[in-house]
């Protein structure tokens, strides 16, 4: 596994110089910060939450000391909770990419390792605004009512992570179950041999995944000019 790429200072740095016309590129470079963050990591729940954290702490960090005039905090806060979305759910796509792998050479749910691995698919959602809003509470003060705002909205809309792994986890388990039915579900030793670093496949089909997307990838926003916010 390679080394992960994240950079919190630059991260910081791009966040106390935005400004909110940068709002599409702000999140586009969140979604990137938060896969570098998982590189050279198992996509394991633990993770995937040091990832959130780090790219969270970044933000709040980088935000408190933005002083352009007339920043809008929530805005600003919206496109990374947007970006961090984004990435995590790239990590519930190859979950579900490994998992149909398996779920075809005949691997049931009664096996331990899957149900354990579709259970994480199911928490994900979860585990993302808990990791946010637990690293919001550590931000400067003035930024916490900011993050509440913004997660309560996201909370009444939805995720994108979560759609996506309550229709994955929908689709592997009709699938498996038909497996089942038709007879061709493998046996739990040669399961548990399958489902061996299950975490670190994942892991690949990601880098497989962030690889093919990268002449896609949007650079970074170029930072606004400095500018100190006049005191009346």
């Amino acid at each position: 596994m390679t080394k992960s790429g994240f950079d919190a200072s630059a991260l910081a740095d791009m966040f106390s110089q935005a400004t909110t016309k940068q709002g599409e590129a702000l999140r586009k470079a969140v979604s990137e910060a938060t896969l570098k963050a998982l590189q050279g990591r198992e996509l394991t729940l633990d993770n995937i939450r040091k990832a959130l954290k780090q790219v969270t702490d970044a933000t709040s960090a980088g935000v408190a000391k933005n002083l352009l005039p007339s920043v809008d905090v929530e805005a600003l806060l919206g496109k990374a909770v947007a970006g961090m979305d984004a990435a995590v759910l790239q990590t519930v796509q190859a979950h579900r990419k490994a998992l149909q792998a398996f779920v075809d050479q005949g691997i049931g749910l009664q096996d331990t390792q899957m149900k354990s691995a579709l259970a994480n698919v199911e928490q994900m959602e979860d585990m993302f605004f808990k990791t946010i809003g637990s690293s919001a509470k550590s931000a400067d003060a003035a930024l916490q009512g900011p993050w509440k705002q913004v997660l309560d909205a996201m909370k009444m809309k939805g995720t994108e992570t979560g759609l996506h792994a309550a229709s994955s986890l929908e689709e592997l388990t009709a699938q498996a179950e038909k497996m089942l039915r038709e007879g061709r579900s493998t046996s739990m030793r040669n399961a548990q041999a399958l489902m061996k670093g299950y975490a670190a496949l994942v892991s690949g089909v990601l880098i497989g995944m962030t690889d093919a997307l990268q002449p896609q990838a949007a650079s970074a926003p170029q930072a606004a000019p400095s500018k100190a916010r006049k005191k009346g």
